[in-house]
């Protein structure tokens, strides 16, 4: 069986993403990072997309992404409504260097070649470590940089299906693949309670989340 280690974060794209590894047959090794972001819902997010679409094993890394700030995801700094001019402050910096870097080391570890991502250049805020030359840029990066593939044993591969997917495009795939959209999570500002949060509807997030299921012609079922 073939075998991918997948980002998870426990939002929209990541947990298409998985639901993808999975139906094209790959035995799936999900990653998570609890690094002290804004809100927790979606590391619990995370684990039931990674029960429900059913993984050899879910790995959650911890490290505190607060000690360096930078972002309104890592500090106290507002969240913006709706869509954003340029690169918005919800940008972690080297944010999916850092992802991919662990991604990498367990995939060395583990001998599996595939690494998928849910990068996307359509429905997205501008992130520039998104973007496929990045993404190009970091696969030959892994393979100049780790022993198991300097000695010739195994290259790797990023893999990024949702690459050039319109939002409505992505639910419309998870949905044909079974994904039960209600146990992700998107809003960088949730209201409520962790057992019982609300999104904002307003955050950038939402914003091309409601985008997405309004085009896909679907009632987004975070939505009561």
């Amino acid at each position: 069986m073939k075998k991918a280690v997948v980002l998870l974060s426990g939002g929209l794209d990541s947990s298409t993403t998985l639901a993808i590894a999975k139906s094209e047959g790959y035995e799936c090794y999900a990653i998570s990072f609890d690094y002290c972001q804004r809100h927790r819902i979606e590391i619990e997010s995370a684990k039931k997309v990674a029960q429900y679409v059913g993984v050899k094993e879910h790995l959650i890394v911890s490290f505190d992404l607060r000690k360096i700030g930078g972002s309104a995801l890592t500090t106290s700094c507002d969240i913006p409504d709706g869509q954003y001019d340029g690169i918005p402050v919800t940008y972690v910096p080297a944010r999916n260097t850092i992802f991919l870097s662990f991604a990498l080391a367990w995939a060395e570890v583990l001998e599996v070649p595939y690494i998928f991502i849910g990068a996307n250049v359509i429905d997205y805020s501008g992130y520039p470590d998104c973007r496929p030359e990045y993404l190009n840029a970091f696969e030959n990066m892994a393979n100049l940089a780790t022993k198991i593939a300097v000695e010739g044993k195994m290259k790797f591969k990023i893999l990024a299906p949702l690459l050039c997917m319109t939002k409505a495009e992505i639910i419309k795939k998870g949905v044909d693949l079974g994904l039960d959209y209600s146990l992700t999570w998107s809003c960088y500002n949730p209201q409520g309670s962790l057992e019982n949060p609300i999104p904002c509807l307003k955050c950038p997030s939402c914003v091309y989340r409601l985008k997405g299921f309004q085009e896909a012609g679907l009632k987004d079922p975070l939505i009561k």
